[in-house]
């Protein structure tokens, strides 16, 4: 039975121990820190923060960790999603990122996503339902994908493509 490894935690910024032989085996659609927009390196007052995302269409429901910005990239964490810290509060206006990696059990049935299909993301506060917008794959550069909105959009973020190479993005809008 292969082992998961340890979240890396705020505190402990070094590298997860290698995957088992079983998980070397199976495709893994891997990436590591995510760049952030520097617009979105401002502190923010969190009135809620996203704990769970669930999409039942592509069957995700995964817990959301808050991500920190180390040195210009965002956390990515080993064993839930992640939520951009400096993006946008779902219910708010602005973009919230959640990102994780294109793994079995965490994003990699996002490439199987279709526009319309519904995403749901549990705050501390409440949840909200947000209605896919838009699909596309990006080059990792491409950062204006998770940049600040005038409207209250929900962007999901992982890996894509040969060796990782691109990102797919889903951007969606939220159902009031």
């Amino acid at each position: 039975m292969s082992k998961i490894s340890p979240a890396v935690s705020p505190v402990d910024f070094s590298p997860p121990p290698p995957p088992s032989a079983l998980e070397a085996s199976t495709p893994d659609y891997d990436h590591g820190p995510i760049q952030a927009d520097s617009s979105l390196l401002t502190s923010q007052n969190y009135l809620s923060l996203p704990l769970r995302v669930i999409i039942p269409s592509v069957s995700i429901d995964l817990p959301i960790r808050p991500a920190q910005v180390i040195k210009g990239k965002w956390e990515v964490f080993e064993d839930s999603a992640s939520f951009g810290l400096g993006s946008a509060s779902p219910g708010t206006v602005g973009n919230s990122v959640v990102f994780a990696h294109a793994r079995k059990g965490y994003f990699l049935p996002l490439r199987g996503i279709k526009k319309d299909n519904l995403i749901y993301i549990l705050t501390t506060r409440d949840w909200y339902t947000y209605r896919v917008d838009t699909i596309k794959e990006v080059l990792p550069t491409d950062i204006s994908v998770i940049a600040p909105t005038d409207d209250e959009t929900l962007t999901l973020y992982t890996c894509s493509g040969f060796a990782d190479s691109k990102r797919i993005i889903v951007a969606a809008k939220r159902i009031k």
